[in-house]
């Protein structure tokens, strides 16, 4: 009987592989599933955004960022059986560069496209729900803005710490995606670890660039929002420090630590 999932050995050679695509796929597939990929964790953090929204007074901080959390899980699911690249689970095409299947260069420049192309993607979907006016139910457009505030305001070692434990646990989830063998196991291995960066306060680059256009596009509609929320400080004090943290936590403590124990070399470990 096949078994349906593969070996941290197994899972590392499979991603490698996976990565080689890189080197051969033409940019405007890049272009199109980076697109997709800002759309579905946009879909994930609006989703996040509805169902934390007036949760905390009534059941808790800790069961309201459990269940934003939870349903949040549902924008990397997208992402890992649909198809789409996002920018930090390609963290982990790093092994493949290591091994020397595809070039830096190559690596750098599938990481700016689709970083671009996430945010591009990010971006429209904002301005997509601005545009419907669901954010007039009772309580949404405070808790989006009140999540784009206070990701505005943290110091930037703050938000850099952050965004390592969230790429972290991010690629994580796709490495144990990878490793399940059909869709029950790949949807668990998305929820699991896409749950506990939510409900901890980690901090995701992408994510961020939806949740704070949207508390943006929203404060035209409040005047008395808080001034800290800013265009300058959503790229500067929280996109820049992130998407840095972002790529630590998942090159080092991921892509690099499973190429250093299975790859190195040039060889698969047991």
């Amino acid at each position: 009987m096949d078994k349906n999932f593969l070996t941290p050995a197994e899972t590392v050679r499979t991603i490698m592989e996976n990565g080689k695509r890189v080197a051969v796929q033409p940019l405007s597939r890049t272009v199109v599933l980076s697109l997709l990929a800002g759309f579905y964790i946009a879909f994930g953090a609006e989703l996040a955004t509805v169902v934390g929204a007036g949760t905390a007074e009534k059941l808790g901080q800790g069961v309201s960022r459990l269940l934003a959390g939870s349903v949040f899980s549902l924008g990397l699911m997208l992402v890992v059986i649909c198809g789409a690249e996002l920018f930090t689970g390609n963290s982990l095409l790093t092994k493949t560069a290591l091994l020397g299947e595809i070039t830096w260069g190559k690596l750098l420049e599938n990481w700016t496209v689709v970083l671009l192309g996430n945010f591009v993607g990010s971006l429209f979907f904002a301005w997509l729900m601005y545009r419907s006016n669901l954010w007039q139910a009772p309580l949404i457009a405070e808790q989006a803005i009140a999540i784009a505030t206070a990701k505005t305001q943290l110091p930037f070692d703050v938000a850099l710490v952050r965004g390592i434990l969230c790429n972290w646990l991010v690629c994580l989830a796709v490495f144990m995606a990878t490793a399940a063998r059909d869709i029950p196991g790949k949807m668990l291995a998305c929820f699991g670890p896409i749950m506990a960066f939510v409900a901890s306060g980690f901090e995701h680059s992408i994510a961020n660039m939806y949740f704070i256009p949207t508390g943006l596009l929203l404060a035209h509609e409040f005047p008395g929002t808080d001034p800290s929320l800013t265009w300058g400080n959503f790229f500067i004090g929280n996109l820049l420090p992130v998407t840095l943290g972002n790529i630590i936590g998942g090159v080092v403590f991921v892509a690099f630590a499973y190429w250093f124990i299975h790859l190195r070399g040039g060889k698969v470990g047991p």
